[in-house]
This record gives C-alpha cells, sequence and structure tokens, in this order.
C-alpha cells in the first residue's frame, strides 16, 4: 500500500504543473471545481508510446487517482495548509525534483540504442528471458459502446458475479458459452486481451476496447504459452531496462557538467 501511494504522489507531482489555466488543449479526463486534467497534459507525463501503451482501466485508474488527489489537494488549500513553513520547503523539494527530472529525461531522449546493443544486451542476459511465457483464459462481456461498459465494469467492482452480468448484459454469441474465449496466446488475434491480462490479478476485472467494441473481461487460469520467447518478444523491455541503466549514468553526466561551470557552492 505504501509504495503504491508513493507511487500515486510522484505521478500526481508530474501532471499537476500541466492541469491549471486554460492553455492545455484536447480531450478532458476529468475536471475538479474549474481544475482540469487533459488527455495531452496527462500523456506528456509518459514515456513515448506510454499513453498508448495504457488500457482502458489504467487509463480510468490514473484519471480518478488525479480527481482524489485533486479533491484533497483543494481541500488543503481551504485550510491555508500550504502557508505552513515546513509545508512549503516541502513544495519547494518536490519542484526541484520534477525539474532534475526532467532535465535528466530530455537528455535521455537523446539518447540513441542502436540494434547491436539491444540485441548485445538479449545475449549477455539472456537467461532473464528464457522464462515461459503466460497464456490467460479470458471470459469477457461485450458491450456497445464505453459507457455501457464501464457501467457493467463499476457493477462487478461493486460484487455482481461476473458469470451473472455475461448472461445479462453480454451483446455476443459468446454469452451461451459465459463469455469463455479460452486460452489466449501472446501473439494471437486476441494479444490486446493478452496484454491487457498482464496487467490486473487473476479474476479481477477490467476493460478493453477492439474494432470499436468494448469489453469488460477477466482471466480466471493461467498456463504455459505455447509460443516460445524470442529476442522480438522482449525488445520493449531490453530498451527499457537499458534506458534504466543509463539514468544513472547521464545524472553523474549532468551533475560534473554543471558543477563544472558553477563555482558559487559552499557547504556550511
Amino acid at each position: 500500500m505504501i509504495k503504491y501511494l508513493s507511487s500515486l504522489l510522484v505521478l500526481m507531482v508530474l501532471l499537476l504543473p500541466g492541469c491549471k489555466g486554460g492553455s492545455a488543449q484536447g480531450e478532458k479526463l476529468a475536471e475538479v471545481n474549474g481544475e482540469v486534467l487533459y488527455l495531452d497534459a496527462f500523456g506528456s507525463t509518459l514515456a513515448e508510446d506510454g499513453l498508448a501503451s495504457l488500457s482502458p482501466e489504467q487509463k480510468r485508474r490514473y484519471t480518478e487517482d488525479w480527481v482524489n488527489l485533486t479533491l484533497l489537494a483543494q481541500a488543503a488549500d481551504e485550510q491555508k495548509l500550504d502557508q505552513d513553513p515546513a509545508l512549503k520547503e516541502r513544495i519547494s523539494y518536490a519542484q526541484k525534483k520534477v525539474k532534475a527530472n526532467a532535465l535528466i529525461a530530455k537528455r535521455l531522449q537523446q539518447t540513441n540504442i542502436s540494434e547491436d546493443q539491444l540485441f548485445s544486451y538479449f545475449r549477455i542476459h539472456q537467461a532473464d528471458f528464457q522464462q515461459p511465457m503466460l497464456a490467460y483464459r479470458i471470459q469477457r462481456i461485450a458491450l456497445p459502446d464505453k459507457l455501457s461498459a464501464e457501467n457493467v465494469f463499476q457493477q462487478i467492482k461493486q460484487g455482481l458475479d461476473f458469470v451473472q452480468a455475461v448472461r445479462r448484459y453480454s451483446t455476443e454469441d459468446l454469452r451461451a458459452q459465459n463469455g469463455l474465449m479460452g486460452f489466449v496466446e501472446p501473439f494471437s488475434a486476441d494479444s490486446l486481451f493478452w496484454k491487457a491480462a498482464e496487467e490486473i490479478p487473476i479474476n479481477e476485472a477490467g476493460l478493453v476496447s477492439q474494432n470499436d467494441a468494448w469489453y469488460v473481461f477477466r482471466y480466471t487460469e493461467t498456463q504455459e504459452s505455447i509460443h516460445e520467447p524470442s529476442f522480438e518478444d522482449h525488445r520493449a523491455e531490453i530498451k527499457s531496462r537499458i534506458l534504466k541503466e543509463k539514468q544513472n549514468e547521464i545524472y553523474l553526466e549532468l551533475l560534473r557538467e554543471i558543477k563544472s561551470t558553477n563555482k558559487q557552492i559552499y557547504y556550511y
């Protein structure tokens, strides 16, 4: 719980600067007492292709997190807690961290990772990528639109039995089989469900949009996939690992560059 809350606060610190005022354009995700979270502002806080990789459930969860945090922050402002000297120092420190991270991220974006680097990393760490991939036994409810899907999703979250929801709401023939798709493989035609299943615990509901249709889904069982993992399967993960390793290198490199031109540093 503490780890989740920390991650949430980090995410929200990144989001808030782009949410106030009227300069942001694009789709609105949420609004709280005049303070707006725009899709463009939200997407700008994520890594390249990060927004596209989010499942509808993840996007909804992060939006709800922003709403909750904004409500709490606004309540703190009403009580003038932001006038407390200690809190001012903590806010100042948080702003410095965001700016420092932005500087590191800007340098990181200029880092090119070649195919040779990716494949070399794969060979050196090949044992890390030999674990068999999982196939997920997917059960789904087909809905005509996003609003209907979110409504059914919330009902399941509040205790509606998933099978009952399939029989009551699903609009496809698969309803006769209680919505069971069988085991979905990572590179099958239904790989979108496989990718979304990776993001949620077993038997927990999620949301997926595919071919202009919306689905509430869950997986009820896993088994080893018949697909043998390869370099291509892990390309994105390998690139992410290399970038994380380079973050510390860039941090030290930036400090050396900046300190070499800043002489007004004193320790007391």
